[in-house]
């Protein structure tokens, strides 16, 4: 079965090696180029395809009329879209014989959208997945073709949660792809009115209210950790503490959520509830863990974080 790929990411990567142990027949893939100021701590899309002598383009720019020729004349009778970062046009999606798919990092209708795999960390989720949906007009919002569920363990951060989907997609499509070809492809309709749709996030999203529950903070700090920019605080002289771990705890002695109170050998900030004990933070590019947070603090220079 002829097929065109567009793809980006590890995610790019579970779907490529399930399309070639599956016997498709890539005809070509589109990437990015990777973002200089991005930290780009995932597998290469375009190495993948160099290693296995397949053609591949990257351009920001797919629906222009030259991609779209291109497209066309490979003739595909199917067409994937594993993390690809830009919408697809119609013009473009209607090309392929079966039409094209798109693989979401969520249990759709639920987290349509950007940045799926963190706002699942935010909210607080108990599980997630991934699903595999024809593409429309509307973001990840066409027939469902299958899904696969992932549960999210307490201390799962947005790089341990996407690993598991990653391993997920790739068993869902162990699963779908000897169904898609025989063209008898399964779906079912959404329906958008019980799902959700997020935006994508912003490094200054990651800012902590203290006044929020030490679980709320918590889920952010874990969302937005290594290889994400990280949630912060800022200190009483205005700069920024980057708190790459921290933990729920109980109860601190301060008054006012943002207090910061040394007990024992434990860093503690108050929140609108209980406290949170930080573990792993970075100050002026010192990252500092356990008995050095606790010597940085025990000066008493920094009693409060806003």
């Amino acid at each position: 079965m002829k097929t065109v790929v567009l793809a980006y990411h590890n995610m790019g990567i579970a779907g490529l090696n399930a399309l070639f142990q599956h016997g498709f027949e890539i005809e070509a893939i589109f990437t990015h180029e990777d973002d200089p100021h991005e930290n780009c701590w995932f597998g290469s899309v375009a190495d993948w395809a160099k290693k296995h002598n397949i053609p591949h383009d990257t351009t920001e720019s797919i629906n222009t009329q030259e991609w779209i020729d291109k497209v066309a004349s490979l003739k595909p009778d199917i067409l994937f879209s594993f993390y690809y970062r830009k919408m697809i046009g119609r013009a473009i999606l209607d090309i392929p014989r079966l039409g094209a798919m798109n693989l979401h990092g969520s249990l759709l209708p639920a987290y349509r959208g950007r940045c799926p795999v963190n706002w699942v960390l935010v909210n607080g989720e108990h599980q997630t997945g991934v699903t595999l949906h024809f593409m429309v007009d509307k973001p990840d919002a066409g027939d469902i073709v299958g899904q696969k569920e992932v549960t999210i363990e307490f201390n799962d951060t947005a790089r341990s949660l996407y690993d598991k989907l990653c391993e997920a997609a790739g068993r869902l499509l162990d699963d779908l792809l000897p169904v898609i070809k025989t063209g008898q492809i399964p779906r079912r309709r959404q329906d958008l009115t019980r799902g959700s749709y997020y935006g994508g996030r912003r490094p200054e999203d990651g800012r902590i209210d203290w006044t929020r529950s030490a679980g709320e903070i918590y889920n952010l700090i874990r969302a937005v950790t290594d290889p994400y920019p990280g949630a912060f605080s800022l200190l009483e002289n205005g700069e920024k503490i980057i708190i790459w771990w921290a933990v729920p705890a109980a109860s601190c002695l301060g008054n006012k959520p943002g207090d910061v109170e040394i007990s024992g050998q434990d860093v503690l900030v108050k929140t609108g509830d209980d406290a949170i004990r930080l573990l792993d933070v970075e100050v002026s590019g010192k990252r500092m863990t356990d008995l050095q947070i606790h010597e940085y603090f025990k000066t008493g220079k920094v009693i409060k974080l806003t």
